[in-house]
């Protein structure tokens, strides 16, 4: 291990002193990986980039699933001084191409295989990457570290280490420019918040290309010491015998995912300690559920967003369940979160150290994320006089009946936990009078007749959807959100079919 100190409060830094203070500690299981042998690694792929031509501040994408060789790939390119471009595994090589060229990636770390089982090496080279290299390539890089060294002691905090491409849920992705120091600065609170420590062994679920697998996954764990196991894909299954076998203590993932894990017949009782999870609301008898049945002691909630750097505000650990169920917590240290709007629900806005420098070669939509030094979420909120933010919905989302804003949010909390389906999406669909109705989509529930009649014992009656479709699924986004697009793009298709 190097005597070099990199700045603590970069990445590189982060990892170098976790292997110091950690020696013995495992930083990944199977194969088992201790804290100094990711440092080398993740020295030996800089070398190795370095070799390659890769220059301080050139984007490097990083396009594989979750396991080592994503993790010492993407360590290998901070090491190097290089921006991270992590690509998710599902996107199709039209995707990737985009991506790829706006963010001038000249070299692409591929490997591991795609959706539909292709190699992502191949799909790399369809999507028009100049030089592709795989990650066991970059296992025997030169011996020579002393490039490697002097950029790692370059890097600052303000230095951009990652260029996070958002979900495009709303339009084409952006790339928001993310710097290191804010990426370690809000995880350290995260991790004293949720109580991560040296020890705990952490299944991150999440893709590492999205920004809760690699900072409150991977960078996480580096900040506590914990050891960190890599999942490619979600089996709740295989993930509860993995909790039984294997020591696992810490979990992070969707309410849908919990929910899965309840229905494991495998799944024990005492053995997590903390879990985290997030969004607009949380059902009450889930969050019972976990403590109750699985003996989990700590469940928060928290609200990010990407070009936040991630996590905003999270509750605490002596928060009652109502707090835990209807709020998404209060402010991490450092961060701001206000409301734009005198009264009642609007836009949220936030300030502090994880906000993205802005978007890549676009300053237009950098212009327009702003006010007065105010990141726009483009999420609609509250705050309630303790100052716990409440998600109300996405500001894009809101049907608007006649003039009366509908929160689809509201609405799929009471298809739910009221009218028993288990996943449920609203969106808006024309209406000649009123302009436009709520429409959803839902999965499972029983009979169509049973669910609006539930809906309309529980909401005023422009709120209820007025036309309500079963599917088998509801369709997602490569970061694993629910698709709206889509899912307004298959209404108007049902509403005015060929």
């Amino acid at each position: 291990m190097t005597g070099t100190r990199a700045h603590p409060d970069t990445l590189p830094g982060v990892l170098e002193q976790t292997a110091r203070e950690h020696p013995t500690r495992p930083a990944v299981r199977d194969p088992r990986l201790t804290y100094p042998d990711l440092l080398d690694a993740a020295m030996t792929a800089a070398a190795g980039l370095i070799g390659l031509g890769v220059r301080p501040g050139e984007s490097v994408g990083v396009w594989a699933p979750n396991g080592l060789p994503w993790i010492t790939a993407s360590y290998g390119v901070l090491c190097a001084g290089a921006r991270l471009v992590p690509l998710n595994t599902r996107y199709t090589a039209p995707e990737a191409a985009d991506l790829i060229a706006r963010s001038g990636c000249r070299v692409v770390i591929a490997g591991g295989e795609g959706a539909g089982g292709r190699p992502l090496a191949e799909l790399a080279a369809e999507a028009g990457a100049r030089l592709i290299v795989s990650p066991e390539e970059l296992e025997g890089g030169p011996a020579d570290r002393a490039e490697t060294l002097r950029r790692m002691g370059a890097l600052r905090p303000e230095t951009v280490s990652h260029v996070q491409y958002t979900s495009g849920t709303t339009g084409r992705p952006k790339g928001a420019l993310l710097r290191h120091g804010g990426l370690v600065e809000t995880t350290r609170s995260w991790v004293r918040i949720t109580g991560l420590r040296a020890g705990d062994v952490y299944p991150v679920v999440a893709p590492f290309a999205h920004i809760g697998g690699h900072k409150t996954g991977l960078l996480a764990c580096a900040v506590a010491g914990a050891a960190l196991i890599p999942v490619p894909s979600l089996d709740p299954a295989a993930l509860a015998r993995a909790v039984a076998a294997r020591g696992v203590t810490f979990l992070q993932g969707p309410p849908a995912l919990f929910r899965a894990l309840l229905a494991e017949p495998e799944m024990p009782r005492d053995a997590v300690r903390v879990a985290v999870t997030g969004a607009a609301v949380v059902p009450r008898d889930l969050i019972g559920a976990l403590r109750d049945r699985l003996g989990i002691r700590h469940v928060f909630t928290a609200y990010g967003l990407t070009e936040a750097g991630g996590v905003l505000t999270i509750t605490r650990p002596d928060d009652p369940v109502g707090v835990v169920s209807e709020t998404s917590g209060l402010p991490i240290p450092g961060t701001e979160v206000r409301i734009d709007a005198p009264d009642g629900p609007g836009e949220i806005l936030v300030r502090g150290p994880g906000v993205m420098t802005g978007y890549l070669d676009d300053p237009a939509a950098t212009a327009e994320a702003f006010s007065k030094g105010w990141l726009r979420t483009g999420d609609v909120g509250e705050l309630d006089a303790a100052g716990r933010l409440r998600i109300v919905d996405r500001l894009k989302d809101i049907v608007i009946v006649g003039g009366l804003n509908v929160y689809p949010a509201e609405v799929e909390h009471v298809l739910t936990i009221a009218a028993g389906v288990r996943a449920a999406a609203v969106v808006g669909i024309p209406h000649a009078r009123l302009g436009e109705v709520p429409a959803a989509f839902v999965v499972g529930g029983g009979p169509v007749e049973k669910i609006v009649a539930r809906c309309a014992a529980r909401l005023a009656a422009f709120k209820v959807p007025r036309t309500v479709w079963q599917v088998d699924a509801l369709p997602l986004t490569a970061a694993g959100k629910v698709d709206k697009a889509a899912l307004r793009r298959a209404a108007l298709d049902r509403l005015d079919p060929p």
